[in-house]
């Protein structure tokens, strides 16, 4: 049975915090994330941004960091199982990158209409 399973939600938070704390710690990209989204808030309080802003910054932040931790728990769980080379698991990690990519490009994008809309 796993361990996870029918827990309280206390419990199922404290795994959750867990797995953040293990991916602040041993993913460089993942706190470069971070720090870049608390780059945004203090654009963010420096220009009075209204709600909306707000929102899609928050809300292009999460999937970034969404993303980065999906890909770090890919990467463990695909070096768990097959820590030699193995073509099939290089795809497996290079599309799990390209989601990292691809909402890191959507984040910019949101700040970049916002540069937009300020100036």
């Amino acid at each position: 049975m796993n361990r996870h399973k029918n827990r309280s939600f206390s419990a199922r938070l404290n795994y959750a915090l867990q797995g953040l704390a293990h991916g602040l710690r041993a993913e460089t990209s993942l706190r470069i994330q971070v720090a870049f989204l608390a780059a945004a808030v203090l654009v963010l309080l420096v220009w009075h941004a209204d709600a909306v802003w707000w929102a899609l910054v928050l809300l292009a932040s999460a999937a970034v960091l969404a993303a980065e931790l999906l890909n770090t728990a890919i990467e463990h769980l695909a070096d768990e199982l097959h820590p030699q080379d193995s073509p099939g698991i290089r795809i497996v990690k290079d599309c799990a990158a390209a989601a990292v990519l691809i909402a890191s490009l959507g984040a910019l994008a949101v700040g970049i209409a916002f540069a937009v809309h300020v100036l």
